[in-house]
């Protein structure tokens, strides 16, 4: 009875009751396995966008609701999807990916936002709860464990800085300067645009291109 006992008390410390995922020291264990046996690993961090507020609006019942709504949804992914999950404190969650780049993360992290949101919106349609993502990989963006969480929660501050309801990647210098593809008038235009949305630039790039892609029926 008493080692029954300590191996349930043992799953229950691993295991998150509310989201039914891993809690956060398994799950940091099992990115340092990651690094050490992948080449590649992407990882993304997450939460939900004014969880505080809708806990003050709807009552923390709801609230644990949509974490479990949001655990629930990670769980069927990361059984799918070969993912590790974890719930690291809160309404924060995290996507352990091994194996996956950079572009192919962010892909599944906008599939994962978008079907939350429509999730959430219909089970709380006066709320329309939605989560941002930030996205960071091994090797790309860091070495080790750290930096990896490092650049993954750096990203995902930038995911709320554009405005919420978005998955971002960390910033690097790098990056191929928009003046290559866009005129220097084009480029003032869309500086002066955000400033006055108060979004990012890349934020209303991505709006365009969704409108683009409507426009011709392009799926």
């Amino acid at each position: 009875m008493y080692i029954y006992h300590s191996l349930y008390v043992g799953v229950c410390e691993m295991v998150d009751a509310l989201s039914g995922i891993l809690t956060r020291q398994p799950f940091w264990e099992a990115i340092r396995k990651a690094l050490t046996e992948e080449e590649t690993v992407s990882l993304a961090s997450l939460d939900l966008d004014g969880f505080e507020e809708i806990n003050a609006q709807a009552g923390r019942e709801t609230g644990d609701k949509l974490i479990a709504l949001l655990g629930g949804m990670l769980r069927e992914r990361a059984d799918s999807l070969g993912w590790t999950v974890g719930r690291i404190g809160g309404d924060e969650f995290a996507i352990l990916m091994p194996g996956t780049g950079l572009e192919k993360a962010f892909l599944q992290m906008e599939t994962l936002r978008a079907d939350f949101a429509a999730s959430a919106a219909q089970a709380y349609p006066e709320l329309n709860p939605t989560i941002s993502i930030g996205v960071a990989n091994f090797p790309r963006d860091a070495k080790d464990l750290g930096g990896l969480t490092q650049q993954a929660g750096q990203a995902l501050y930038q995911a709320k800085e554009a405005g919420r309801n978005s998955v971002a990647l960390p910033s690097r210098e790098e990056m191929v300067l928009r003046s290559c593809y866009y005129t220097t008038s084009q480029v003032a235009r869309l500086k002066k645009l955000a400033e006055q949305l108060k979004k990012k630039e890349s934020v209303l790039l991505r709006e365009a291109l969704d409108d683009l892609l409507r426009k011709y029926d392009v799926r």
